[in-house]
């Protein structure tokens, strides 16, 4: 049975704050929710609309979590309210129909497998000096898109696959603007989806180890159901790269702005 899980994050603990600056230390804490090693794919996202409220959500596809430790260590212990809670994600998987349209957020990491890289990182540095000194072949790099339009063109470009199980509609543009403005206005429709916010961080899995980047870029908008067992799978298994480290969860709200996503 897959469980979607909401937590509360207080973004003045220490704790937290590591948490908060660490998407492997993040990952460690999230692995720490279940008695036993799970063996299937977690999906995790840290929502920050609030900065001083953030929620961290998690998707599992079998395993019940417990984040009893994280509401304790890095959330309000002894404060009024819900620290976290834990539903049942098969109602809104069953309900799933071609046709239907939902609102969505998912954070990505946007990447691209290029051979010639403008500029290394430290790491694909030294893979690209161990290949040359070894004679082997390196097949390609992954590097991540670095502007807001390779970012959502990332995107587009994953919803033309059946496999997505989604689209993404087109939106008429706003009304023209009144006679004799003279302004530009483009009447072009528009794919129904805004990049929202845009991250890099920076990390080490060690206090002194080598330092990784996440580059990362999170959407909004509004899709449309084409394939409804083949976006169970998306859901379930996330969308894109780096999801161990907080990207590739999508959720799905009514469009009804009023609810919430998941």
């Amino acid at each position: 049975m897959p469980y979607l899980s909401k937590i509360r994050i207080n973004p003045r603990r220490p704790a937290a704050l590591r948490l908060l600056g660490n998407p492997y230390k993040m990952h460690g804490a999230v692995q720490a929710g279940f008695p036993d090693t799970v063996d299937e794919r977690v999906l995790w996202r840290l929502d920050a609309d609030d900065p001083h409220r953030p929620h961290l959500f998690v998707l599992t596809e079998r395993s019940r979590p417990d984040w009893t430790h994280l509401a304790e260590q890095a959330g309000w212990p002894t404060a009024d309210g819900e620290h976290f809670h834990v539903r049942d994600y098969t109602p809104l998987l069953q309900r799933l129909a071609a046709g239907q349209e939902y609102a969505f957020r998912l954070k990505a990491n946007p990447v691209q497998n290029t051979k010639h890289p403008d500029k290394f990182t430290s790491v694909q540095e030294a893979r690209a000096k161990a290949a040359e000194q070894s004679g082997s072949r390196i097949r390609g790099f992954r590097i991540g898109h670095r502007t807001a339009k390779t970012q959502l063109g990332w995107l587009l470009k994953r919803c033309q696959s059946p496999s997505t199980g989604f689209d993404i509609p087109t939106v008429a543009p706003e009304p023209a603007p009144a006679p004799g403005l003279d302004l530009p206005h483009d009447t072009t429709p528009a794919p129904a989806v805004a990049l929202t916010e845009r991250d890099t961080v920076r990390y080490r899995k060690k206090d002194n180890g080598t330092q990784l980047t996440l580059s990362t870029a999170t959407f909004e908008g509004r899709l449309r159901v084409t394939d409804p067992e083949a976006l169970r799978r998306t859901l379930l298994g996330g969308l894109g790269p780096s999801k161990a480290y907080g990207c590739g969860l999508l959720t799905l709200a009514p469009l009804n702005p009023e609810h919430a996503h998941g």
